[in-house]
């Protein structure tokens, strides 16, 4: 593999960091957006009561997308913990061998959970589109 103990090792802090940063967000925004503040958070007019499901989706769906990357950081310090961290998840399981099944050191500069080469990515993305 193309990564040194050093390079996993900064990854590994990288991943920690983001995880502990993400966890703080998904608590500031349940505790904004459900009230967990000691102030009452019943609507006083109905417009407010839009306004508060409002918030409270847009809430949801961001906590929902916190916690999906979460779950992504978790798999990516397995990896480097197994060791295929930094290998395309497609390359590999497709039998592809050499430089191509390693995701480049740039994009994991990027996105440090990413599961697949920028090729893979796009393919796997162009399915949902």
């Amino acid at each position: 593999m193309s990564l040194s103990k050093t390079e996993l090792a900064q990854f590994r802090k990288q991943l920690l960091s983001i995880s502990a940063r993400l966890r703080g967000d998904v608590d500031n925004i349940a505790d904004g957006a459900f009230g967990r503040e000691e102030e009452s958070r019943t609507p006083t007019h109905p417009a407010e009561l839009g306004s508060d499901n409002y918030e409270q989706d847009f809430a949801l769906d961001l906590i929902h997308n916190e916690q999906e990357t979460l779950k992504e950081i978790s798999s990516a310090l397995k990896r480097i913990e197994d060791e295929s961290f930094g290998l395309c998840e497609v390359c590999t399981k497709e039998g592809k061998t050499g430089r191509k099944a390693l995701i480049p050191k740039t994009r994991l500069k990027a996105i440090p959970w990413a599961r697949n080469c920028v090729g893979c990515e796009r393919k796997r993305e162009a399915q949902y589109t």
